[in-house]
């Protein structure tokens, strides 16, 4: 946080220096909201589609497993009283196994799903960055900002950029 509050300063501090030097000339400045691009723009949907598709049936395997070890440990616990006492050790034995065995499947589900995401993300991040640069270079922008505190909607281009990124020359790349 603290590292944060700290660039955000030093940003600011240069862009007073920047409108400083220019003088009479007017700064021309834009900022994108990221999180927004990647929520709302057709290739991020299209991404998080991909992934769904990619993945739910894993997902949907490991719930059924879990909603499996729920049934078989509360089958347990009403049976453990009429149970002796070695047959109730073995079948806890199982069911510690058994969700031994999920928590790793689920642990390698989520990296395999995280990594899968951060390829996916990386795509539309960089057809991003190349719209947010065609921008900066048509519009004559002097900057564009990704990450403020605070951003007025003059300055606010996310729009435009979710609307290159959702157009038909860019469903061709």
């Amino acid at each position: 946080m603290k590292t944060s509050l700290i660039k955000s300063l030093a940003m600011g501090l240069a862009l007073l220096s920047m409108a400083a030097t220019a003088g009479a000339q007017e700064l021309k400045i834009g900022y994108v909201n990221s999180e927004r691009v990647l929520r709302e723009a057709n290739p991020a949907k299209a991404a998080q589609t991909k992934l769904e598709a990619e993945f739910g049936k894993r997902e949907r395997e490991l719930t059924d497993q879990a909603t499996k070890l729920k049934a078989s440990a509360d089958k347990l616990d009403k049976d453990a009283p009429t149970l002796s006492e070695a047959e109730r050790t073995r079948r806890q034995r199982e069911l510690v196994e058994v969700d031994r065995d999920l928590q790793r499947k689920r642990r390698e589900f989520q990296e395999d799903l995280n990594q899968r995401r951060n390829e996916e993300l990386s795509s539309v991040v960089e057809r991003a960055n190349k719209v947010i640069k065609q921008i900066f270079d048509q519009e004559k922008y002097d900057v564009i900002l990704q990450e403020v505190v605070f951003a007025g909607p003059r300055v606010d281009i996310t729009d435009k950029v979710i609307k290159a990124l959702n157009g038909p020359a860019a469903a061709g790349r």
